[in-house]
């Protein structure tokens, strides 16, 4: 590819994160700076919630042709409240999940918070700290969650194998699994980033599986050149 070729690819890209930004409602895209380079996207500004800087980072991930996201948005809290006023709502937050054991607790400090306990699944893991991302004044959230092992390697591959051939999400045919003890390890190459989530999503619910290392690829495509008032058909 020639770098006008190159640098045309990496407006085109840049350009449909920034559109993708602006549509999504949970997203203020004037607070949002965005770069492009071969695929990967770099955000970048200074934005009011934690939750809405994840909803930035998925907003861009949803983009035809970004096979990486940086997301290097800062959070600085408009209206502050106290260590005390964000853990009760934690708590409520925690409790409201019925499947979130009660072992999992929150620790918070000048609104950073720490999660700990123990959870049968990855994906109970990961729904934790999902409950309270969206709690008003959490800067950011460290996940120090733990899976208790369950089931032996060859069960677990057998039941993640069986789970994405379930799937109506993904193409399995792409997708090699092996499983080291208590880690899952996912190569091959998927068509697009919402695949490569609900893969690694699949995966997390087996249960002893405590963490993920996912290292497919998106496959790489041309990416198309918008043209005004274009028609669907």
């Amino acid at each position: 590819m020639t770098t006008a070729n190159r640098d045309l690819a990496n407006s085109l890209t840049r350009e449909a994160v920034i559109q993708q930004l602006e549509w999504d409602s949970q997203v203020n895209p004037s607070e949002v700076g965005v770069t492009a380079h071969g695929g990967v996207v770099t955000l970048t500004g200074v934005i009011d919630t934690y939750a809405g800087k994840l909803a930035a980072e998925r907003a861009a991930k949803r983009v035809r042709g970004v096979r990486a996201v940086a997301n290097d948005l800062q959070v600085r809290l408009r209206l502050t409240r106290t260590d005390t006023e964000i853990a009760a709502d934690i708590d409520a937050a925690l409790r409201l999940r019925a499947a979130i054991p009660e072992a999992v607790q929150a620790v918070v400090h000048q609104g950073h918070v720490t999660l700990t306990g123990t959870v049968p699944t990855y994906f109970l893991k990961a729904l934790s700290a999902e409950a309270v991302r969206h709690i008003r004044g959490v800067i950011d959230i460290t996940n120090y969650v733990t899976v208790e092992p369950a089931a032996t390697a060859r069960d677990l591959r057998r039941l993640i194998v069986q789970a994405l051939h379930r799937s109506a999400e993904v193409d399995a045919r792409g997708v090699t699994i092996t499983v080291d003890g208590s880690i899952a390890r996912l190569d091959g190459e998927v068509a697009s980033w919402a695949e490569l989530e609900a893969v690694e999503g699949a995966v997390m619910h087996a249960p002893g599986i405590t963490q993920v290392d996912n290292h497919l690829t998106i496959a790489p495509h041309v990416v198309p050149i918008p043209t005004v008032d274009a028609e669907i058909c």
